[in-house]
């Protein structure tokens, strides 16, 4: 298992993506419908004034919805991953405890939750190397995403990985009060690896990491993390 990782991290390639592709669409259909409106505002007032206010509201908008579906080129800038847990995505720290984990595992977990907020790249990396066990997605409500509730009540997506020496981490994708779609790539049996795009979770979320209890813990409450950058922890 771990001959084989090493030979496709050796000739896997990263994707030249600058702007995320789930995004592209959005992008540019909502250009197009702007310029429209705005060559009809120009057109059909004698003062231009109109049209400057509608190009500065909604130009702004658009660039904060450009700026939200940017997605930086990134390789985590160490060799050997052996036993590192990488943050899966850009935010900050807003849990970091113990509790019991009931729905897979049914024993004590250290959680560590990411909070994403509408400035945060929003593109979600695979935290470790390793084999996706489980996919499963679970429709449910859309709470604030730092709220405690929102890991057991809103709509998410969990993925178990398992290391190649074969412990299980939970990867969990949770919406937010904005967030009403959570894209996945993670297949069951897909090989994966540090570097590689997880997923996706469009404006406003939050990602949750359940680990083994002899994790060592390497970020605080609070900190910003980066996602494919930041040591969250070192599996024992």
């Amino acid at each position: 298992m771990g001959e084989k990782l090493n030979k496709l991290k050796k000739i896997k390639k990263v994707k030249n993506i600058r702007f995320h592709h789930e995004g592209i669409n959005t992008l540019i259909y909502s250009a197009m419908i702007l310029i429209a409106i705005g060559v009809i505002l120009w057109r059909s007032f004698d003062s231009h004034i109109p049209f400057y206010v509608f190009a500065v509201i909604f130009g702004s908008i658009w660039c904060v919805v450009l700026n939200f579906f940017r997605c930086p080129i990134r390789r985590f800038p160490q060799e050997d991953t052996d036993n590192l847990v990488i943050a899966p995505a850009d935010g900050h720290v807003v849990v970091l405890e113990e509790v019991m984990e009931d729905k897979y595992f049914h024993e004590k977990r250290k959680m560590v939750s990411i909070f994403m907020s509408l400035w945060n790249v929003h593109a979600n990396w695979f935290p470790i190397d390793g084999t996706v066990k489980m996919v499963k997605h679970q429709n449910g409500h859309f709470h604030k995403a730092w709220l405690p509730k929102a890991a057991e009540e809103n709509e998410m997506t969990d993925i178990i990985i398992t290391t190649p020496d074969g412990r299980d981490i939970l990867c969990r994708q949770i919406a937010g009060a904005m967030a009403r779609r959570i894209v996945t790539y993670a297949k069951e049996g897909d090989i994966c690896y540090i570097d590689e795009h997880l997923g996706f979770i469009k404006f406003g979320s939050r990602v949750d990491l359940f680990l083994p209890l002899d994790t060592e813990i390497k970020v605080t409450m609070g900190q910003s993390t980066t996602g494919n950058q930041t040591i969250i922890g070192i599996l024992k």
